[in-house]
């Protein structure tokens, strides 16, 4: 296999096997609404074999940043209409992630009178608001009955998804947001068919990667994970019930026919995410994380290797839209400005250069 191959994944035919991960970027104002800016921004990158999308809400309750773009409204999914006609317009393909970042937000950021969980036990530290930074509150923890609405609003979410014309969508189920809080021994302190084992945590994933895959075909369902990755409070720091959470989760998503399982993961040729790629039996989409960026060479070799399927790429992605092209042709990359990295102008999300000069 070459970096630079097609792939398919799912009903998702990739020319090349470099992926977009998705990067909040707080371009979609007060409403939540994509607008000109972000459509140019993923427009920009349509020679990726893939776009994920940054983190999307599916709910008012669940918005974790100002800026933050959803899919609730009715223009809201207008506005990613236009995203998916920009993308599609330049020969891409993009799908977007469904996120429900539970208890990593603040009443300030959602407009509800509640934040919700898996416990009612609040994240240490401090929350980034409009009016500056709070402490998190502690979340209301879900009923049996609420857990069926999360349920119900990302499967609401995914199909205004496919209505707008996206080819697709990721269920976010890392780095600490509502269903990693559930997968998570550190957030999930619950005693009911929902909380303790193994089985009982990843239920919530997997519910929602069924209905959603139910709703809008199997084929067009990634889902994300990021085992003991330990940020936001998300503590899973014994690794023998890691082994046999997500050795479990991958099992449990294997009949479902996804389109991908994504691991965000330190090692990815290592026996832990090999062995969970084995459990889950259909593409493996590998991501090394937060503590490095990931190389032209780190990717080439992951897919000749045959460690992965498809290599996601973050901080690379954002300051070189045409990232394939300078990979292939093995050209200099602009160097990220990390300041930019947030904002809600087109400083360092749509005035990077690309090799033509454009």
């Amino acid at each position: 296999m070459d970096l630079f191959s097609p792939v398919t994944l799912g009903d998702l035919t990739l020319p090349n096997r470099i992926v977009m991960a998705p990067l909040t970027r707080t371009r979609a104002g007060a409403d939540g609404v994509p607008g000109p800016l972000v459509a140019e921004h993923y427009a920009q990158r349509a020679s990726l074999g893939l776009i994920v999308a940054e983190g999307t809400y599916p709910s008012a309750e669940s918005r974790s940043y100002p800026g933050q773009p959803g899919l609730v409204t009715a223009e809201q999914q207008e506005g990613w209409r236009a995203v998916a006609d920009a993308v599609h317009a330049r020969g891409g393909r993009i799908v977007v992630q469904l996120m429900n970042g539970g208890r990593v937000s603040h009443t300030d950021i959602t407009g509800t009178d509640r934040i919700v969980a898996p416990s009612a036990v609040a994240i240490a530290g401090e929350v980034h608001t409009a009016e500056g930074k709070k402490p998190f509150p502690v979340p209301h923890a879900l009923t049996e009955a609420e857990i069926g609405d999360v349920v119900a609003e990302f499967v609401a979410a995914a199909r205004r998804a496919v209505d707008a014309g996206l080819d697709g969508v990721e269920i976010h189920s890392a780095n600490g947001y509502l269903l990693h809080q559930f997968l998570a021994p550190g957030s999930n302190r619950r005693e009911d068919a929902w909380g303790g084992s193994p089985e009982n945590r990843t239920r919530l994933t997997v519910e929602v990667a069924r209905a959603v895959a139910a709703e809008i075909g199997a084929g067009r369902v990634g889902v994300r994970t990021s085992p003991a990755h330990n940020i936001q409070d998300a503590l899973e720091t014994d690794p023998a019930d890691v082994e046999a959470t997500y050795s479990h989760l991958a099992e449990s998503l294997q009949p479902l026919g996804l389109a991908y399982l994504s691991v965000l993961h330190a090692d990815p040729a290592g026996e832990f995410v090999q062995g969970l790629r084995k459990r889950f039996g259909g593409p493996l989409m590998v991501n090394t994380g937060f503590a490095q960026v990931t190389t032209r060479e780190e990717a080439a070799g992951y897919v000749a290797d045959g460690v992965a399927d498809v290599v996601a790429v973050g901080r690379a992605v954002m300051a070189n839209p045409d990232l394939p092209a300078r990979w292939a042709g093995g050209h200099p990359e602009n160097a990220l400005d990390p300041t930019t990295s947030y904002g809600t102008g087109p400083e360092g999300y749509t005035d990077y250069p690309t090799l033509d000069g454009n």
